[in-house]
């Protein structure tokens, strides 16, 4: 199965999307009939759908819409991994058997080491007990603490996405290139080759603009550990689902069947442990 790794759904309001700027167009509702009808035109069968608000509550609602949806194969939600009572909330959430993975926004976090304060790593801790993979969602400039965090961990699964934001538009490769080798060192760690076009020129990127940090990418986790993802709606910032689609159809068109199957499916089937 084709399977979008990294897809968002939501029912916009200003107070609950904070992140969002005003002058932005997806400040509106997306919601999972609105994906079908982009996945359909590529050919994608199923996705995995991850949080965009730091709310139990959203987790939940994102389950219920996988109720409904079958397409939507797995759910990354947030728990309070710094409260006492974060295990009450994994309980609850990891009865579903689509809640895959948990994801907490340290990216907007003002400490570049979030990631490593003593709460934040107990709650890092209770994951495995329930199969739940880690979502890393970080700036270059804080693949320092992930590499510490993911040492302090080695049987947890953590994904990295959206290949930690390099500057593409700046056309910078140092010292994200060097950090991102050293946390793909470690064989649990995989990541998203996803929301890369929203880290370009928006409005005029061009797919050579993205080659030098593919070939990185690539060449650190292998195809092993790399699944497809579109970030999709937030994507359509600066392309569209067929455009992101494309430009990762267009570079792997010299792997394998088999590898490119991985890509864009296995690898996220079987890092997520989804069920059919």
């Amino acid at each position: 199965m084709s399977i979008d790794s990294h897809q968002h759904f939501w029912r916009y309001t200003a107070a609950e999307y904070p992140w969002m700027k005003p002058e932005w167009p997806i400040r509106r509702d997306f919601l999972p009939l609105d994906l079908a009808r982009e996945m359909a035109k590529v050919g994608i069968e199923g996705c995995v759908a991850v949080q965009a608000q730091q709310t139990v509550d959203e987790a939940r609602w994102l389950l219920s819409l996988a109720d409904a949806q079958p397409f939507i194969k797995g759910v990354v939600g947030w728990v309070d991994l710094q409260s006492d009572r974060v295990e009450e909330q994994l309980v609850e959430l990891a009865q579903h058997p689509r809640f895959v993975g948990v994801r907490h926004v340290v990216q907007d976090e003002p400490d570049d080491s979030f990631m490593l304060r003593p709460a934040f790593q107990r709650g890092i801790g209770r994951l495995r007990q329930f199969n739940l993979a880690y979502d890393l969602l970080v700036f270059p400039k804080q693949l320092p603490a992930a590499i510490q965090l993911v040492a302090s961990f080695p049987e947890q699964r953590f994904v990295l996405d959206h290949i930690a934001k390099p500057p593409i538009a700046a056309g910078t490769l140092s010292p994200w290139r060097e950090h991102l080798r050293e946390l793909a060192a470690a064989p649990n760690v995989w990541c998203k080759v996803s929301g890369m076009v929203t880290e370009a020129k928006r409005d005029g990127w061009r797919s050579e603009d993205f080659r030098p940090y593919l070939d990185i990418v690539f060449a650190a986790f292998g195809v092993e550990r790399l699944m497809f993802g579109t970030d999709w709606p937030v994507c359509t910032l600066a392309g569209s689902y067929e455009q992101v689609h494309a430009l990762m159809e267009a570079y792997t068109r010299a792997l394998t069947a088999e590898a490119r199957a991985r890509f864009f499916g296995g690898n996220a089937a079987e890092f997520y442990r989804l069920r059919p």
